[in-house]
């Protein structure tokens, strides 16, 4: 009971307001329009994934943080075996290599990567601060995540692969290196991302070239984007209506469920429903950042950090390709989008940030 009084409740109220709206927007587009009956399928499945994680969440919060620390190398090297059976046992779905079926089930390995990369990373860097140079801790820390970003390259996921190295970059910056060493590391960023152009599959490239002028091609690379703007755009103030929103009811607008489930809330609850959504974003990733200020040790700073730049980054890059201002990327929403394993993983990744603010050196004001 003392454990349960300490945990961050602001925070688990955010989640749960937006994991409610996220299932709600979900039981939404699992009607039928012209029957008005329930495909409910998807939605049990969230419900069942939300339980797994709430689980693993609350197992997380409940031990200290601090043994991560030393089993870290051994969850990287998990990581990669997960990511490489990929290509032994894994589903290939529009293109891409990045589930493991198992029944009616399936799990997305990348997202418990994104985890581990956080955790892995967070022992690494507090280690090492005082072991190595700084220029060989970006270089160590380069070569160990070029690792996994090849591998999710490979599948290919340009989305995920790209939140992994905003989480590498950003927990550097935050682990202490001078402006010199952060000028070196956006010129390697421009050259990756240069580089990384010629990796890309055909419909990628298109992805990227289209999403400028989608009218280039409005019923092909362009069309997503599109579809997703007039949702967006559609919504007025107060929206249509749970269930009323014409883009997404009536198919005009893909992925509606996963990629584009915030064009499906702008639709149906307006300007007002994802302003709400966008400030309970904000209001959480503060009470985190609080919690990063005041843990106990660098390794928790680096834990919270490292969440902290997960969230953003696919905040960022999934409501900005629902406005038309970042390329299609197949990047969930956090715990509104459809997805197990990434809802499973955000709840686990929630805990882990309770443990250590439940462990934090002073009270927060």
């Amino acid at each position: 009971m003392k454990n349960f009084l300490k945990l961050d409740w602001m925070v688990i109220a955010s989640v749960f307001l937006l994991v409610a709206i996220g299932l709600t927007a979900l039981y939404s587009v699992s009607t039928f329009p012209s029957t008005r009956e329930l495909n409910l399928g998807d939605f049990k499945k969230q419900i069942v994934a939300l339980v797994l994680g709430l689980g693993l969440g609350a197992f997380f919060s409940s031990f200290d943080y601090r043994v991560l620390s030393s089993y870290s190398t051994k969850l990287y090297f998990g990581a990669l075996i997960l990511l490489g059976s990929l290509f032994l046992i894994g589903t290939r779905v529009r293109g891409t290599t990045a589930w493991i079926g198992f029944g009616p089930f399936h799990i997305e390995p990348v997202e418990i990567v994104k985890l581990v990369i956080i955790i892995f990373l967070a022992s690494f860097l507090s280690k090492k601060k005082t072991e190595l140079s700084m220029l060989w801790r970006i270089i160590g820390s380069i070569v160990l995540v070029f690792i996994p970003v090849f591998l999710i390259m490979k599948q290919p996921d340009f989305g995920s692969a790209s939140v992994i190295i905003g989480i590498w970059g950003g927990m550097l910056v935050a682990s202490g290196i001078n402006k010199k060493s952060i000028f070196i590391l956006l010129v390697i960023g421009i050259i990756g991302a240069t580089s990384g152009w010629f990796f890309l599959k055909t419909y990628q490239k298109e992805r990227i070239v289209n999403f400028v002028k989608p009218a280039n091609d409005p019923l092909g690379t362009g069309y997503n984007v599109i579809q997703s703007t007039v949702a967006v755009g559609s919504g007025g103030f107060l929206g249509k209506g749970l269930g009323h929103g014409s883009q997404s009811q009536l198919n005009f607008l893909p992925e509606k469920h996963t990629d584009f489930i915030f064009a499906v809330i702008a639709e149906e609850l307006g300007l007002f429903g994802a302003f709400m959504v966008l400030g309970l974003y904000m209001f959480l990733l503060y009470r985190i950042r609080e919690t990063a200020r005041l843990a106990r040790d660098n390794f928790g700073y680096l834990i919270s950090v490292g969440v902290i730049i997960m969230l953003f980054v696919q905040i960022f890059i999934n409501v900005g390709m629902n406005i038309g201002v970042v390329p299609v990327a197949g990047v969930p929403l956090p715990f509104l989008s459809y997805g197990g394993s990434s809802l499973v993983v955000m709840l686990a990744s929630m805990g882990l940030v309770q443990s250590v603010y439940m462990r934090r050196i002073k009270t927060l004001d």
